[in-house]
């Protein structure tokens, strides 16, 4: 797995968006804490994200690439407006779902989308990217999840492509709202 700072990220970002299009595993940080994902578009990358997190079937979220993304993709109440105009920030919205518009694996069985927006520069990623990017926390179902490099599982370091590493987060996951009939705060 290769470890790239920000400055390292600025100079290889075509080849790395390209990557993620072609369906790198990747560990990321964000608003909040680690995350590892992959293009939400891709089956066998999102599987791959199961193997590691050894996460058969609970719902994944993932970083929208705009606004616009969610508009499109998701069943957005006045409620869920507000709630959008709360983003970049560190929620995870739960929607319901307009149409395909990620793997099936994402969500096995569901049609509901949990989305963010991150308050961090890894939102300009994405959206430069133009595609979805899968986040949930780095960590195997029932442990603690990343902080630190320090604390990466090593059998999930061994299955990413590379890290995007910016030091030590001090926070704790996102703030999860289901949106899906009348505004709920999930507690976790």
């Amino acid at each position: 797995m290769r470890i790239l700072n920000f400055d390292e990220l600025k100079m290889e970002k075509p080849s790395i968006i390209d990557a993620v299009a072609r369906g790198a595993v990747f560990i990321y940080p964000t608003d909040t804490i680690y995350g590892i994902g992959c293009n939400a578009q891709l089956s066998n990358s999102v599987k791959k994200i199961r193997l590691l997190k050894s996460r058969a079937s609970n719902p994944f979220s993932v970083i929208a690439p705009s606004i616009e993304w969610v508009y499109e993709s998701c069943m957005v109440t006045k409620e869920g407006e507000e709630w959008l105009g709360k983003l970049p920030g560190p929620y995870t919205l739960i929607f319901k779902l307009k149409n395909n518009c990620v793997a099936k694996e994402v969500n096995p069985g569901l049609k509901t989308l949990g989305v963010r927006i991150p308050n961090h520069w890894i939102r300009k990623l994405v959206a430069e990217a133009e595609m979805p990017v899968v986040t949930t926390s780095v960590n195997r179902s029932n442990e603690d999840y990343m902080t630190s490099l320090e604390d990466l599982d090593p059998a999930i370091k061994s299955g990413v492509d590379f890290m995007l590493y910016e030091g030590k987060k001090d926070s704790s996951p996102s703030r999860i709202v289901d949106l899906t009939e009348n505004a709920r705060v999930i507690e976790r």
